[in-house]
């Protein structure tokens, strides 16, 4: 177009600048904390515990603690990839193929066992933390626009992907 400069075909990616503030900083920390604090659980006072539990208690430990461990290595994941971009270590479009890997579960997706009220305290409590940042995060991947996509998806731009929409629901006599 005549007259632009290259100033103005800057774009501002909304989910770099989020991955810089201080709310991203805070649900970094945050995560990467539970992930330690679980990790240490797990394997001292955890461990101990789960010896003194009598079968069935002692599988839904095991399972819960299993489920635990797969939803905060994917959270855990998703931060990284977030943190990565804003600190450029990956473009978007990494990004994008890089948490294409990670299966956020949908929210409501984790049904407990029926031995849950018999577990130890503190396995407890990091699993609810654990599911409070799973939403938290879920939301933002959705805020983001990032939200896993159907296979056979394209991983065009929004606009791209909004135009395709409009023509195959209009036409192209519609232009």
């Amino acid at each position: 177009m005549a007259g632009k400069t290259a100033g103005d075909n800057v774009t501002v990616s909304f989910g770099t600048k989020f991955a810089r503030s201080d709310h991203f900083k805070t649900v970094f920390r945050e995560g990467m904390a539970l992930v330690d604090a679980a990790a240490t659980y797990l394997d001292g006072e955890g461990r101990k515990e789960a010896r003194r539990l009598k079968s069935p208690y002692s599988l839904a430990y095991a399972t819960e603690s299993m489920r635990l461990t797969t939803r905060l290595m994917q959270l855990a994941s998703w931060l990284l990839i977030r943190r990565a971009v804003s600190e450029g270590e990956l473009t978007a479009e990494q990004a994008v193929e890089e948490q294409r890997k990670i299966k956020l579960p949908v929210k409501g997706s984790d049904e407990r066992t029926r031995e849950f009220d018999a577990l130890p305290r503190k396995l407890k409590a990091l699993i609810e933390q654990s599911l409070k940042l799973q939403d938290r995060v879920v939301r933002l991947d959705q805020m983001l626009g990032l939200e896993q996509s159907p296979s056979g998806a394209t991983s065009d731009n929004p606009l791209k992907s909004q135009l395709k929409r409009l023509h195959a629901a209009f036409g192209p006599d519609s232009d």
